[in-house]
């Protein structure tokens, strides 16, 4: 979603949400943040939250993608209920907040996604990041700017986006496996 010279969110709308599969990693309401592993084909602790922080929403990957972190593209799912590790869940992708983090004197690309999960009753009317909660939506960015803090790892907001740009991260990080 490009921004208005007064810093509003300006609308992207597709005219169809693009749906994807989201597999979970960590619950909503965790602080502990699972990864998968693909050599052993399990979920691995991979790092426990700090005192007071834990996952606003479900956090996942769309599999069969690679970001520039060479992860999996992560992603935020709206949901009503916190969902388990390994569950798929049909969703619809309702913009991107696009970041740059700063790890041991290495800057690089680690974009979110967000979706709603389709059998989702509160969050059904979302089909652009513009339709959530300002709050929320602030809410969501200072979590991904504040819990890597503590591992020395900076990050920095670039832009919030609606879900063409979410689409085009999506396939760009679909030629890259």
């Amino acid at each position: 979603m490009k921004r208005n010279g007064t810093g509003t969110p300006k609308r992207e709308r597709a005219s169809q949400p693009p749906e994807i599969a989201v597999i979970i990693e960590t619950p909503k309401g965790s602080r502990n943040k699972l990864k998968y592993d693909p050599g052993k084909r399990k979920y691995k602790l991979s790092k426990v939250m700090p005192e007071g922080m834990v996952f606003p929403y479900d956090f996942g990957f769309v599999p069969d993608t690679k970001a520039e972190d060479g992860d999996p593209l992560d992603v935020l799912l709206l949901t009503d209920e916190p969902l388990f590790p390994d569950c798929v869940v049909d969703s619809v992708l309702v913009g991107v907040i696009e970041l740059e983090q700063t790890e041991e004197a290495e800057t690089q690309r680690n974009d979110r996604l967000i979706a709603v999960a389709k059998a989702s009753l509160l969050y059904s009317e979302i089909k652009d990041l513009a339709d959530l909660n300002p709050t929320v939506l602030k809410q969501i960015e200072a979590f991904f700017v504040n819990y890597p803090k503590v591992r020395d790892v900076q990050v920095k907001i670039l832009d919030r986006r609606g879900p063409a740009r979410a689409m085009e991260i999506l396939r760009e990080s679909q030629r890259k496996k």
